[in-house]
């Protein structure tokens, strides 16, 4: 038996699967609470628990991290509706949390704007190759003044990136997100966007150890798990994640399957990030959510949702969190596929055959309340979004899609048929 550990420090709990990566089969799991002050005190715990009797010191830990809020974008793009929409859904897709964006030359109030939303980095976008250069080249002028030592990352006009580079000393240059109308290209944005958050925020944040540790934001390690396997399997994929301060969307679509062209280009898998809807800080968020969606709730779910912001560790007595939690979820699942500002456009998800259910909610309570959360997604016909046509439910109790997304490079045949067994039952 080969084994490695898959560790997702999160901002509340650290989780770890030890895979056995001959065969994908899950050997143990355990989880431990994140030691903010001392974080690889809690990794150590729980990685402790869950390889007892096992020589741990001389397996492979693979570990991805939302900790400490994980990682803050902002996009500084050319034009809202074009190069700065493309620039946002690469961000989203590289796991990351777009706390902001710009559009067009930048002036002094927008400057202001950027630092007040405090982002971690800053992807500066603008321009297809071969048109226009001059608002990327003022927005990286503008960038250089402002003294601030954000780590940057160009993804925009190739003919600029030259021009770019010498103003932006420091700035990580890689291949255009958007070469020419229509056709989007995340990769080199995302991988880019990935290493800084590794080198700058987990380091900096967290210090060397941990940062040599880590492969990838929480997020972009799920995000792999999807792709993993809606393309090893063919099948349409919709992945609801109910965290305590957001609610997290992942779809991929079908081989072959056409969605509506759009100017910013179409991504097959995204990734969308509903900040006002969680079901502990966030559930305020979620009653003033619903009710703008006119869905119905109980006169007493305020109250409970202001309770569990001001103490997201209460422990809950009643079914208000599973309530919550369907209203976050549908909610979220309608932003998604309707294709809001700030989203992927609209998504057809109509030939999605499994919806995965996350997030600690739907992992701590019974198969049957899990399952009505997303039985309620799935029965939206008032949502304005076209719904599976025929898709089956599974809750990732043991929060295997982190895992697999952490061993799909280096273990596919393992991460594959962890994946299938536990949410496909294969």
């Amino acid at each position: 038996m080969t084994v490695a550990v898959c560790a997702d420090v999160g901002s509340t709990y650290t989780k770890v699967a030890v895979v056995d990566v001959d065969d994908g089969r899950l050997v143990a799991t355990a989880a431990h609470p994140t030691t903010a002050g001392d974080i690889m005190a809690g990794l150590g715990a729980a990685v402790g628990a869950s390889t007892a009797g096992l020589q741990a010191a001389s397996l492979p830990w693979y570990v991805c991290s939302s900790a400490g809020g994980g990682l803050r974008l902002a996009v500084v793009g050319y034009e809202r509706l074009v190069t700065a929409e493309a620039g946002h859904r690469v961000g989203l897709s590289a796991g990351a949390r777009v706390v902001h964006v710009a559009a067009g030359p930048l002036d002094a109030e927008g400057v202001r704007a950027l630092r007040a939303a405090r982002p971690d980095v800053v992807l500066l976008v603008g321009g297809t190759d071969g048109g226009d250069a001059d608002v990327l080249v003022h927005n990286a002028r503008r960038l250089a003044a402002t003294g601030k030592r954000w780590p940057v990352v160009v993804a925009g006009n190739a003919d600029a990136a030259g021009e770019v580079g010498s103003i932006l000393s420091g700035a990580t240059i890689v291949d255009n997100v958007l070469p020419r109308i229509g056709v989007l290209r995340p990769g080199p944005a995302r991988a880019a966007i990935r290493d800084v958050f590794l080198r700058h925020v987990i380091g900096g944040k967290f210090g060397a150890r941990f940062a040599r540790l880590v492969r990838a934001a929480t997020p972009d390690a799920v995000l792999a798990g999807v792709e993993l396997l809606a393309d090893r399997s063919g099948r349409g994929l919709l992945v609801v994640d109910v965290g305590g301060a957001t609610t997290d969307v992942y779809s991929a679509l079908p081989p072959g399957a056409e969605q509506p062209a759009e100017a910013a280009g179409t991504l097959a898998r995204a990734r969308t990030v509903e900040g006002d809807l969680g079901v502990r800080w966030s559930a305020p968020g979620v009653v003033a959510a619903a009710a703008a969606e006119k869905l119905p709730h109980d006169d007493g779910l305020a109250e409970a949702a202001e309770r569990r912001a001001a103490d997201p560790g209460l422990i809950a007595e009643s079914g208000h969190d599973l309530r919550l939690a369907t209203l976050a979820a549908t909610v979220a699942a309608r932003r998604h596929a309707r294709g809001e500002a700030g989203g992927f456009g609209r998504r057809d998800l109509r030939e999605v055959s499994l919806v995965v259910g996350s997030g600690g909610v739907l992992r701590h309570s019974s198969t049957g309340d899990a399952r009505a959360v997303l039985d309620a997604v799935l029965a939206d016909h008032g949502g304005g979004w076209p719904l599976p046509r025929a898709a089956t439910t599974v809750v990732d109790r043991d929060y295997v899609l982190a895992a697999g997304g952490l061993l799909a490079a280096d273990h596919p045949a393992a991460a594959l048929a962890l994946l299938r067994k536990h949410l496909c039952g294969e």
